[in-house]
């Protein structure tokens, strides 16, 4: 059963790419995943989306963004921290890392790439409430400069969601 994030937020996905059910993705801790309409040699690019109560005295996002990348050493081999920057403000941090890695998905050895974006948010109807939202890019190494502005497009259009409103307009997907 796919997890609820704590703030609802809003976000619009890019051109082609179609929300999936996160548990028949085989992304049970997702509360979203939007999967891109060209898969590469058999594996499909996509963008999940979870997050959880924050209390930034207790952690970093640098110390969450380790935590990722352990989690996905116990599954993958050669996970490489490729890049790593923090931005935005002390009230608004954020935390972007790009993760390099080999799995075998589907019986088949594969060369990936994470983008993973952390973004500390408040709850518009509680300002006491922090919460992280995490959202990460799949995608093998060689689709991932085709597929790297849908991504960004993606990024640029999420925030937290101040109508309460889910649904679709245009086509693109809108809230988790």
């Amino acid at each position: 059963m796919p997890t609820t994030l704590p703030i609802p937020i809003e976000f619009s996905l890019p051109e082609g790419w179609r929300p999936a059910p996160p548990d028949e993705v085989g992304a049970p801790g997702a509360a979203f995943v939007a999967l891109h309409p060209e898969p590469d040699a058999g594996f499909t690019a996509n963008i999940t989306i979870d997050g959880d109560f924050w209390t930034d005295d207790e952690e970093t996002l640098a110390d969450m963004a380790d935590g990722s990348v352990e989690r996905l050493r116990q599954v993958a081999e050669s996970v490489a921290v490729a890049g790593r920057r923090e931005f935005g403000s002390g009230d608004s941090p954020g935390l972007g890392q790009r993760l390099t890695f080999s799995a075998v998905v589907g019986g088949v050895p594969r060369e990936l790439v994470q983008s993973q974006v952390y973004l500390a948010m408040q709850d518009v109807t509680d300002p006491h409430k922090r919460v992280v939202i995490r959202l990460i890019l799949t995608v093998t190494a060689a689709q991932e400069e085709s597929v790297q502005a849908d991504y960004q497009e993606f990024l640029r259009s999420v925030g937290p969601d101040t109508g309460g409103a889910v649904g679709q307009e245009s086509g693109e997907e809108e809230g988790a």
